[in-house]
């Protein structure tokens, strides 16, 4: 069953498809949905891509009252996801994406090392980007892509800065940093406990500061962290 459900959920990226629902019938609990996850990340790498980090989900307490949990999920990040910092992203190969203002780490020695304003792309391979708790896990928690900005010595306190995601040039969303976690820098011990593994060199995206909103052909989208600075990225017409 886990090679199969793979096999579908890598399809659906491949072919910018999206795949129905697996529902009650599939038995996928969370257990099976990581192992899932694994099996379709594994056919990624299969094809040349590397892991570069991790990504945190559901870090927020509306979020996890929301989906009935008390524990964030996470999936993984290769660098084919990589956009770079303004860089433009191909909507012809994305299903329904969306995009949501995040706060990165880079890990060296087990640490966090520096920090970055985020972007993450994400763009469930589910119908209508409907999905249970083990779909979404079992989806690589629809990662999709992500932008890094510039990276800076973490300031002494990050766990309040404001937050800002704007689609040109108009706001989209307002938060803060302490939406994630109460404090993004928790998403490091969180991380190492979930995943087991945070390799040197690693960036960890530690949780959206906001709601995610879609991303039309040619929009061009800037994040902006209160002390980081900005990233951004533009999707093609």
């Amino acid at each position: 069953m886990i090679d199969t459900l793979a096999a579908r959920l890598d399809e659906a990226a491949v072919s910018h498809t999206a795949v129905a629902q697996f529902g009650a019938d599939a038995g996928l609990d969370v257990t099976t949905a990581y192992a899932v996850q694994e099996a379709l990340v594994a056919r990624r790498l299969d094809r040349g891509e590397a892991l570069v980090g991790l990504k945190l989900g559901l870090t927020s307490r509306a979020k996890m009252t929301q989906m009935g949990v008390d524990e964030v999920i996470w999936g993984r990040l290769t660098d084919a996801m990589h956009v770079p910092d303004g860089g433009t992203v191909d909507l012809s190969g994305r299903i329904h994406p969306k995009v949501e203002p995040e706060v990165a780490f880079l890990v060296e020695g087990g640490e966090i090392a520096a920090i970055a304003p985020a972007i993450e792309l994400i763009d469930s391979r589910y119908v209508d980007f409907r999905f249970t708790l083990p779909e979404v896990i079992a989806d690589n928690t629809s990662a999709s892509g992500f932008v890094v900005g510039p990276w800076r010595p973490v300031p002494d306190g990050v766990d309040n800065l404001g937050v800002l995601l704007e689609v040109d040039g108009r706001v989209a969303q307002v938060g803060s940093t302490a939406a994630i976690l109460g404090d993004p820098r928790r998403a490091l011990p969180a991380a190492a406990r979930l995943a087991g593994e945070l390799r040197d060199g690693w960036v960890l995206l530690a949780g959206a500061a906001t709601a995610a909103v879609p991303l039309r052909p040619g929009a061009h989208v800037r994040v902006t962290v209160e002390q980081l600075g900005t990233a951004s990225l533009r999707a093609s017409a």
